[in-house]
């Protein structure tokens, strides 16, 4: 499972018409960006943005960073112009907004692969509207080329005339990770717009890491070491972990099917919960290793 893997703590979203933001993001100790083209682009500035974002995702020097590009709305001159620009680049994913169907991610396929998508690009969708997450089981698993959905909480909350707080959506985020989960793709929560409060942040990341997200959407690098460290194994459960795992193999050495830990009954399940957080913990270090040597000169 790839979000099992590959870190998602941070994900950062990047303005694609901004070349100074687009120029930093190799040094960012984010996960990984999306690079924005819908939202955060004037109409016009759409035409010089892409061209700005294929030429930094060509460029590449983002390390281990996992690099998306959000693409504008389905059906609109602006997602054709999006695709063939930036799908020869070849980004590690395509995000895709306002997805509310199988019919949109088999359209969203076609379209990539038409412009020439390598094999490992991978298409997102934003889980944004009532009617996707009413079809988000249906969506998860419409086509082996979609990786993730990422969260789209303002525009949820939005729609649903919702108030203020994470309450109202609480189904919602719920029936999305079901989804994905069912599908083995990776679910990132969506942004916390107060991007000074640092504390109403952890919270939001707490919470997020509870339900089950594999990571948090941002709006502002100074979220990032929150999210990280949220997101992040502590030392305490890696410890716990390597526990478990020890004594469920001794017990299994011995012919026997649980083993104990402080008391405590250590089945094949949770072994196998405790290997899965020590591969994402291996992974961080690995990331933040490389982080650590330097990003490789852009190409």
């Amino acid at each position: 499972m790839e979000h099992e893997i590959q870190p998602w703590r941070s994900v950062l979203y990047m303005p694609g018409s901004n070349p100074r933001a687009l120029g930093k993001a190799r040094d960012l100790a984010a996960d990984a960006l999306i690079l924005d083209l819908e939202d955060a682009v004037t109409p016009s500035e759409k035409a010089r943005a892409r061209d700005l974002v294929a030429q930094t995702v060509r460029e590449g020097g983002f390390g281990g960073r996992r690099v998306l590009v959000r693409v504008n709305g389905l059906g609109t001159h602006d997602c054709a112009a999006d695709m063939a620009a930036i799908c020869p680049a070849g980004p590690d994913g395509i995000l895709v907004p306002k997805v509310e169907g199988a019919d949109d991610v088999s359209q969203s396929v076609a379209r990539m692969e038409a412009e020439g998508a390598a094999a490992g690009v991978r298409l997102w969708v934003m889980m944004e509207t009532p009617r996707a997450v009413l079809r988000a089981a249906e969506i998860a698993a419409s086509h082996p080329r979609l990786a993730g959905f990422v969260m789209g909480t303002n525009d949820l909350a939005k729609d649903l005339g919702a108030g203020d707080g994470r309450g109202p959506l609480a189904t919602a985020l719920s029936l999305c990770l079901l989804a994905a989960r069912a599908e083995a793709l990776v679910c990132l929560d969506g942004v916390f717009g107060k991007f000074r409060d640092l504390e109403g942040l952890r919270a939001h990341c707490v919470e997020g890491r509870a339900m089950g997200f594999d990571g948090v959407t941002l709006i502002h690098p100074g979220q990032i070491a929150v999210a990280n460290e949220v997101f992040a194994p502590s030392a305490a459960e890696r410890a716990a972990a390597r526990a478990e795992v020890a004594a469920f193999e001794a017990a299994r050495d011995q012919g026997e099917g649980v083993g104990v830990v402080d008391g405590r009954i250590v089945e094949n399940l949770h072994a196998d919960r405790a290997r899965r957080l020590l591969a994402r913990a291996a992974a961080i270090d690995a990331l933040e290793a490389d982080r650590a040597d330097g990003p490789p000169a852009p190409q």
